[in-house]
């Protein structure tokens, strides 16, 4: 018997840190993203890139998921709540974020991106009835006062009314992402991370195609260099992105998934520094730092639980 705990117990531990090394993966692409997105917005329209993109994810996932699941069987049970997540993690989402990155700055968008821990964590507590302990709140407040940091050091942070519109883009994408990650904790009890993936990216395109196509107007032939962005967006940040990051989400607490997305504005404060010649600060530096802090803090608390509790129903 300690033999077989001594082995299972590894592999948890193998499980946890290849959960952590997905998320980080994860925040860096995505992270990276609103750079690429800002490229592309030069010359094409917010819902037509992520129609573009999501395309394009959808072929690439169809195909591995043909390769490497053929005989998985369909719960058609689920659909509704996989045209749900599609609709809420891809059409929503990224109608909001990408109209949001246009017309605010980068540094609200980032900033706001911030409040997603506290939206998602509240929403866990109520629906899957999880504790919030004092460690978990302190490493949610520690991420916040890093992320703050982070965005803000340069003093350029700007909530004027020309931006206003922009800003309210970005708070709705931080909600239906924070309701898209609950019901993904949901559904990935019962499927594989490329099957959840690949059928919620299919619904989430077909969601996009009127919204796109409100945007005819301003399609127009578009340069090799957003195409090659669109592709780095729909390969890495929509395909492994989100693969790894219902990987992790199955094998870490929503605190930890959720407080990883706090450096997501400190991977584009870096990403800006190395591709855009921006200034990164000493104080930015100590923000980003901060946020790892928050991610050691919650994961040593949800470390000293037990990892895998009984499914639950979910309260809806």
């Amino acid at each position: 018997m300690s033999i077989i705990r001594k082995t299972r117990n590894f592999l948890k531990g193998k499980e946890f840190l290849l959960s952590n090394l997905a998320m980080l993966v994860t925040v860096i692409f995505w992270g990276v993203s609103f750079i690429s997105t800002k490229i592309i917005l030069r010359e094409l329209p917010p819902s037509t890139i992520a129609l573009f993109r999501f395309t394009i994810a959808s072929l690439i996932l169809g195909l591995l998921m043909y390769k490497v699941e053929p005989d998985l069987k369909r719960v058609k049970a689920d659909l509704p709540w996989m045209a749900v997540a599609g609709l809420l993690g891809i059409t929503f989402y990224y109608f909001f974020e990408n109209n949001g990155i246009n017309l605010t700055t980068a540094v609200n968008a980032s900033l706001i991106v911030t409040f997603v821990p506290l939206v998602t964590i509240c929403l866990d507590i109520v629906f899957f009835h999880s504790k919030a302990s004092v460690l978990k709140i302190t490493g949610v407040a520690i991420a916040l006062v890093g992320t703050y940091l982070s965005v803000t050091a340069n003093g350029q942070i700007s909530f004027s009314s020309t931006h206003f519109k922009g800003n309210l883009f970005m708070v709705g994408a931080m909600l239906v992402w924070a309701f898209y990650t609950l019901v993904n904790k949901f559904l990935q009890r019962k499927h594989s991370g490329l099957y959840l993936t690949t059928f919620q990216t299919v619904f989430g395109t077909v969601f996009l195609i009127p919204l796109a196509l409100l945007e005819v107007k301003e399609w127009k032939m578009f340069s090799w260099l957003s195409f090659l962005h669109i592709l780095f967006l729909a390969v890495c940040c929509s395909v492994l992105g989100y693969l790894f990051y219902i990987y992790a989400l199955k094998h870490l607490d929503v605190a930890v998934t959720t407080i990883y997305l706090n450096l997501i504005p400190v991977v584009g404060a870096a990403s800006g520094f190395v591709f855009l010649n921006e200034s990164v600060l000493p104080i930015q530096l100590a923000g980003g730092l901060l946020t790892f802090l928050a991610i050691i803090v919650v994961n040593y608390e949800v470390n000293r639980e037990p990892r895998f509790e009984p499914a639950k129903k979910m309260d809806v």
